[in-house]
């Protein structure tokens, strides 16, 4: 912990004090250095909803006591090929909150105001901040997946026991796949309307139309393949993953697809905020004081909690 300065909006920024903050996994990747181009010191969290209480220069569309959200995608540049195609999850100079600048494991924090996030609907900011990020990434992943009815969902943490509440609600079936005798995180997943509930290594009682990764081990992806059916789809989650092995075709074959989803839009929330509240989407959340941060991260790291844990200063 240290004390700084109250941060100072720029032309077209927002100062948010900060009500709460959900601990993600890429906090890990970044804390880490499992991501590129980490430069330290840097405040992390990304997942952040607060109440906005300066106004820069031309932030004219969000008014100060109005509680929002910042996600990961913290700006784009507006005129990059994939900006202008309406894919700005793509942008070629993204700036991303909590890595490439100051996030929300603190008090205040800066945001741009066209990237933020109007949350007037959610009146809980604890139970709001895991959807900045779990929640718009596990959705862009359930898109991408398809329409299909069986899905298995790899990696029961905060995005999944999310998604598996969707999912739900959309009438699929959730096959949910866990560490290794990982009773705690089944019987979760179960409570949540899992159909089905194993180790990741198991074989699901049925073929899959679709499964999303969510825990960043390369050696699912083959064990997903094989969980698929013919024309199935895996959908690979997360921002960082560890190596992929080696299969063989065949495990891909028959017109299976493996994609990967990276970031997410404004559209995403767009979208999947409604949905949000129509399926009544319960997170589970561990509460941790600002300055157990560190003791938030490595519960994270060391599976310690269902759901999410989420900061909240005082």
């Amino acid at each position: 912990m240290e004390e700084r300065p109250d941060p100072v909006p720029g032309a077209g920024q927002i100062r948010i004090r900060v009500e709460a903050c959900a601990v993600c996994r890429t906090d890990l990747h970044v804390i880490d250095a499992e991501l590129p181009h980490v430069h330290y010191p840097i405040v992390p969290g990304h997942e952040i909803v607060g109440i906005v209480e300066a106004l820069g220069p031309g932030s004219s569309t969000l008014g100060v006591g109005q509680r929002v959200g910042v996600p990961w995608l913290g700006k784009t540049c507006g005129h990059c090929e994939f900006c202008i195609s309406n894919r700005e999850n793509l942008c070629d100079v993204p700036t991303f909150t909590g890595y490439d600048r100051d996030g929300g494991f603190a008090t205040q924090v800066v945001a741009d105001a066209a990237f933020a996030i109007p949350l007037d609907a959610f009146p809980d900011p604890i139970a709001a901040a895991p959807l900045l990020c779990a929640g718009l990434i596990g959705w862009r992943s359930l898109v991408a997946a398809g329409e299909g009815k069986a899905i298995g969902l790899y990696g029961f943490g905060a995005a999944a026991h999310v998604i598996a509440q969707v999912c739900r609600w959309q009438g699929r079936e959730v096959f949910a796949f866990t560490r290794a005798g990982d009773q705690a995180a089944q019987s979760f997943a179960l409570s949540l309307g899992a159909v089905w509930a194993g180790g990741s290594g198991d074989a699901p009682p049925e073929r899959l139309d679709a499964a999303i990764i969510f825990a960043p081990a390369g050696e699912l992806v083959p064990a997903a393949l094989k969980a698929v059916k013919k024309g199935g789809r895996v959908v690979c989650g997360g921002i960082y993953m560890s190596d992929i092995p080696s299969f063989p075709y065949g495990t891909l074959w028959e017109e299976r697809h493996l994609v990967s989803v990276a970031n997410l839009t404004r559209h995403d929330a767009a979208t999947f905020l409604p949905v949000a509240r129509q399926a009544q989407i319960q997170t589970s959340t561990t509460r941790y004081p600002l300055h157990a941060a560190n003791e938030a991260v490595n519960d994270l790291r060391a599976g310690r909690f269902q759901g999410a844990a989420v900061l909240v200063p005082t």
